[in-house]
């Protein structure tokens, strides 16, 4: 079935992947220029004119550091715009896909959380990321809600000034002494995949909560180590500790997520962390 689906912040390194992975489909695009999620109007009056079957968010105040000292723009863009969202979503009957994030979690657990797992956000941003599930899954009539964690892409995150894996690799180039946490545990993700995860969902009428990254664990300094390897770029890099790496926001030092409810459904394409990375790079044609 084809479906009509808006993508909210769809020039983005998330979006801009969604609306390949669902070129299947008739999508429309939004972005900042159509109108911010935080001007419920606007925003309303376009959704309504386009009517979607399926509404996808990515947008997101996602500057974890920023949130810190402007809790009230992360709690106007991550609560109260996904509220009004809803709401919309709602009256035209459609399905809302969003999106939050591992920062729900404390990082105090020794294995990888599940949708079961209780959420215990440590900053301004998490809690707010939390707010809106909570939101999306009492009030949203049909939904997905999907956590991911440490997004990377081929656009880039504009709103961060590119991503980890660029950051890296300009530094390295530059010659830069380059110093990268080992105590935080992720599992980072490159949004092709979760975007094709996404529409294998969509195709497949899943609804609900659901984990989504790329398979494995590493440290941020793993995974550094990896994009130099990857990219045959020597790098001076070295290990250092959260503690030493002061930030205004607390990172949980164990974010890991498991696909569990996927794998229950017989659903979960994602592939490993380091597989991603190497596709990432040959997209990027990054050869070192």
């Amino acid at each position: 079935m084809r479906l009509r689906i808006g993508i909210l912040g769809a020039k983005g390194q998330l979006g801009n992947d969604l609306v390949k992975a669902l070129a299947h489909h008739q999508v429309i695009s939004f972005t900042r220029a159509d109108f911010d999620v935080a001007e419920t109007e606007k925003a309303r009056a376009a959704l309504v004119e386009v009517r979607p079957d399926v509404l996808i968010n990515t947008t997101a105040y996602h500057r974890v550091d920023d949130c810190e000292g402007q809790p009230e723009l992360a709690y106007s863009v991550n609560v109260l715009s996904v509220l009004n969202l809803i709401r919309v979503v709602n009256e035209l009957e459609a399905q809302l896909v969003h999106f939050s994030t591992d920062y729900v979690f404390d990082g105090a657990a020794a294995y990888p959380y599940t949708e079961d797992s209780a959420a215990m956000p440590l900053s301004v941003y998490g809690n707010s990321k939390l707010a809106g599930e909570y939101l999306v899954r009492s009030i949203a009539r049909r939904y997905i809600l999907i956590r991911t964690c440490g997004l990377y892409g081929v656009a880039g995150s504009r709103g961060k000034g590119g991503n980890f894996v660029e950051t890296m690799l300009a530094k390295a180039r530059a010659g830069d002494n380059i110093r990268v946490v080992a105590d935080q545990v992720v599992t980072p993700t490159y949004t092709a995949d979760l975007a094709q995860q996404v529409a294998l969902m969509l195709d497949s009428g899943a609804s609900g909560l659901f984990h989504v990254t790329n398979e494995g664990a590493c440290s941020w300094y793993e995974f550094a180590q990896a994009i130099f390897d990857l990219a045959k770029v020597n790098a001076n890099l070295s290990p250092t500790s959260s503690d030493l790496y002061k930030t205004p926001a607390i990172r949980p030092k164990y974010s890991v997520l498991e696909n569990a409810r996927l794998k229950q459904l017989s659903l979960n394409r994602m592939t490993h962390w380091r597989e991603a990375l190497a596709s990432y790079l040959h997209e990027k044609q990054i050869r070192g």
